[in-house]
């Protein structure tokens, strides 16, 4: 199995083989054809199996390949929400590579930093924004940013902010945008709390597994 079998446009793929990518992990061969059919998905997935690049590589090539211009184009049209500035950070880093043939406009928002870069670059125009809840709701109430043209929601390692009390939070945001949306849960557990979730915020989501049930990665 490689890549191009999965129905990823050729700019991406010609990303993946900048970067010395031939085949797909266990998470990207399940959750990308999934992910590109439009399908919500729930997908058990810890870090260092690959998943950024399972829900990276569907959001850049329904913004930048299947939809091509059709929305506003300085509003966020993906929302990628992560438990720390860190994660933030490197899956913030993952889309621009895997993007960088297709123009990809990313930014992020997290705490211990000023807020006034990040309004600057919501301001110029992003189509992508990587956030911790924490920050994202600080801007909410500032009216810095405008999640009304949301298209594809990705909560990344729900179960961690869950842990760290972020629930609220994540309701809050999650009322905020779009109910007509495709929705990815990556969680490396699923607990009773994620699986309410994901019935909660999701529509009859595909699941797929690549650990073992509630396993810890080592």
């Amino acid at each position: 199995m490689s890549f191009e079998n999965l129905g990823l446009a050729p700019a991406l793929l010609r990303a993946l083989v900048e970067q010395g990518y031939s085949e797909p992990t266990p998470v990207q061969m399940q959750a990308i054809p999934v992910a590109l059919a439009g399908h919500d998905l729930l997908a058990g997935a810890q870090t260092g199996t690959g998943k950024t690049a399972a829900f990276a590589l569907p959001l850049l090539d329904h913004l930048y390949v299947s939809k091509r211009g059709q929305a506003q184009p300085k509003t966020p049209r993906a929302l990628v929400l992560t438990p720390t500035r860190e994660l933030a950070a490197q899956v913030h880093d993952s889309i621009r590579g895997y993007g960088k043939h297709v123009g990809a406009r990313a930014t992020t928002i997290f705490g211990g930093v000023g807020m006034q870069p990040q309004v600057d670059a919501l301001r110029r125009g992003v189509e992508i924004v990587v956030a911790t809840p924490g920050r994202l709701m600080d801007h909410m109430e500032r009216r810095s940013v405008n999640l009304s043209n949301i298209e594809i929601l990705i909560l990344d390692e729900a179960d961690r902010m869950l842990d760290m009390g972020f629930l609220p939070a994540i309701k809050r945001i999650v009322n905020r945008v779009p109910k007509e949306r495709q929705t990815l849960l990556f969680s490396a557990t699923f607990e009773d709390q994620i699986k309410s979730l994901a019935m909660e915020f999701m529509r009859n989501p595909q699941q797929v597994q690549v650990n073992a049930r509630n396993t810890i990665a080592e």
